[in-house]
């Protein structure tokens, strides 16, 4: 294919790569752009950083998620930007620039999937691949007005994927209809599904509550839609402890991880990182062994809760986001901590309890896409899927 990227500043240059699919398969003819984040044979992974770019050899092997993707007869038509180290959920690389919103070109994409959340959006390519930690694809999927999924732990593989926060880390995907979502889904999803049906919907009362008036009452109708696709439904509160005590055991335990797998490069390379890169770099090297043997007792109990919440038939709603997209350039204080701080509290729902999430566009406010989430038990991802496309289609 192409040796040069497509006219976008949401695809890598400095190490651009595109390959052709197989003649035939269930994705035959279809594009996609993937996350500077999976290794492809023969090219270089940049993790959003010059330093790593230029500090790591190309690899030797090509991605397993890529090459599922590939053999189905998918099309890569790039490598697509990531935020440094994939540590942020702005889209806005101090190195690389701000791929952009479709919806509004002042606005951020969300991050840090932002570069294949763009070119979905753009309708540059038919879906993407992106990874979800923290909430890298669901937040992107909101602000662009996309769908988005993040699955099981574990239903994807990772292999070939640069490792972030292992016990959060899947790769998810992006596309503009839940059908594509769908078919991407039959290539990429391991395991044998489950054969389940949606029957009770489980409203996240606190959830809602904890975002803004404006962003509820935008979101109401679209939520008044999906509860009439099931038999019934009813208010529940997630929450066994307070909403910012589970977002920092999220947290804790994430930046313990990340310096696990990098603190050693960054400590020999001294890389020069972007605001709340930087300071999330340096938070995440002085956690101290204690806090994080906490945090991970913590973490095992909430698993539990959320095992005894969500039924093997139930689905849980809440908000994919407490805001539309942020605009660009806006103090790090606010959106690095404040903003950043604020979408965790949501988005480390399904990342605690290792479940699948699926981000539906189905809602806007001044103009802007809203996504509305739906979480259901582990494994039962191709449920998710296939309401997606009753919802939405």
């Amino acid at each position: 294919m192409s040796n040069s990227p497509p006219a976008s500043l949401a695809f890598c240059t400095e190490n651009h790569v595109s390959l052709s699919g197989k003649a035939d398969g269930l994705l035959k003819d279809l594009t996609f752009g993937v996350k500077d984040i999976f290794d492809i044979e023969n090219a270089k992974t940049g993790f959003g950083n010059p330093a790593w770019l230029k500090s790591h050899e190309p690899a030797t092997t090509t991605a397993a998620a890529v090459q599922q993707l590939l053999d189905a007869g998918a099309h890569m038509i790039g490598k697509t930007l990531t935020d440094e180290m994939a540590y942020s959920l702005t889209g806005e690389n101090a190195h690389y620039g701000t791929p952009l919103n479709p919806a509004d070109a002042d606005r951020i994409p969300g991050g840090s999937s932002n570069g294949s959340a763009s070119v979905v959006a753009a309708g540059l390519v038919d879906f993407s691949l992106g990874t979800d930690c923290g909430g890298s694809v669901r937040l992107p999927a909101s602000y662009c007005g996309i769908f988005g999924i993040r699955p099981s732990l574990g239903r994807v593989s990772l292999d070939g994927v640069i490792p972030f926060s292992a016990s959060f880390d899947v790769a998810g995907w992006f596309a503009r209809d839940a059908q594509m979502l769908a078919r991407v889904g039959n290539v990429l999803l391991e395991k044998p599904p489950q054969a389940v049906v949606a029957k009770r919907l489980l409203i996240a009362e606190d959830a809602f509550e904890f975002i803004e008036p404006a962003v509820k009452t935008a979101l109401q109708s679209a939520l008044g839609d999906v509860s009439s696709r099931f038999n019934s439904s009813q208010s529940v509160n997630i929450y066994d402890d307070t909403i910012d005590n589970w977002r920092k055991v999220f947290q804790t335990i994430q930046a313990s991880e990340v310096w696990a797998n990098h603190g050693k490069w960054i400590t020999r390379t001294q890389p020069e990182f972007g605001p709340g890169i930087r300071e999330r770099m340096d938070a995440a090297s002085r956690i101290g062994s204690d806090t994080v043997a906490d945090a991970r007792k913590r973490h095992a109990e909430i698993k539990l809760h959320l095992d005894d919440m969500i039924g093997e038939n139930d689905v849980l709603c809440l908000p994919s986001s407490p805001r539309i997209a942020p605009l660009k350039n806006m103090p790090v204080d606010e959106i690095e901590i404040n903003f950043r701080n604020q979408a965790m509290c949501l988005l480390c729902v399904s990342g605690l309890g290792g479940l699948p999430q699926v981000s539906l566009p189905l809602a806007q406010l001044d103009g802007m896409p809203l996504g509305l989430s739906l979480i259901a038990r582990q494994g039962n991802d191709e449920m998710l899927l296939d309401l997606a496309r009753t919802i939405c289609d």
